[in-house]
């Protein structure tokens, strides 16, 4: 591949590394604070091909005794290209399926503080779930609460709700997971959904990492989209 090649595939990546930071469609590979670095990134890949781009062209003799380089190499557009023309989706079901709750490795609060008035209480799949399993539920008793996730298979085909975790990009996510009870939520897998109730005593093991699950007694639900940050 030549140097003008080379230039174009830098002109592809950093088209769709600006192109994902400009828009919310980064939010599903990496945290939030590190869009300015994804912008510089692709800025400075854009600014590289297109200054060597400009010095190829001032001097069209420069490839006249160019090698012929393996036409493989032009298959490292093909992922820029998919970038550019289809965004990934974030994680979702399969990749909570495969590994254990991150709870295992929740930082563990002394003590938690008690809830905001009104009800439902909005709360986060980790705040529910550290409160249920760490605190017993202490300061959840008592209050209707609602939580959103997206529908996982349980270990006994039962659904689930989950959200990933990122400690820094999609590479390192794990699933945060809460399982059903009560009413039945009849979605397939991968459908955000809203979830109201209560607290359930219940907890069972994930059979992935044997750390502790929480369940939710559901009394009602409905569909969702999925949040511009899918991750929690």
């Amino acid at each position: 591949m030549n140097r003008r090649a080379q230039a174009i595939v830098m002109v592809l990546f950093g088209g769709a590394i600006l192109r994902a930071s400009l828009t919310d469609v980064y939010l599903r590979y990496v945290k939030e604070g590190l869009r300015p670095f994804l912008i510089a990134a692709g800025a400075l890949l854009l600014a590289a091909a297109l200054m060597t781009l400009w010095y190829e062209l001032r001097a069209p003799g420069r490839g006249g005794h160019a090698h012929h380089e393996p036409r493989v190499g032009w298959l490292l557009i093909l992922p820029a290209a998919g970038l550019l023309l289809i965004a990934p989706p974030a994680l979702g079901s399969y990749a909570a399926g495969q590994s254990g709750t991150v709870l295992a490795a929740a930082q563990i609060e002394s003590e938690f503080s008690p809830l905001p008035p009104g009800d439902p209480v909005p709360l986060s799949l980790m705040d529910y779930a550290t409160r249920a399993v760490f605190d017993e539920g202490r300061t959840l008793r008592g209050r209707t609460l609602r939580l959103t996730g997206f529908v996982t298979p349980g270990p006994d085909g039962r659904p689930m709700i989950a959200r990933m975790v990122l400690a820094c990009c999609a590479a390192d996510g794990r699933p945060i997971k809460v399982g059903l009870t009560g009413a039945a939520v009849d979605a397939p897998a991968d459908t955000w959904v809203q979830v109201v109730g209560v607290y359930s005593g219940r907890v069972e093991k994930d059979p992935v990492n044997q750390a502790g699950v929480p369940y939710f007694e559901v009394t009602s639900w409905q569909r969702t989209t999925a949040p511009r940050r899918p991750y929690e």
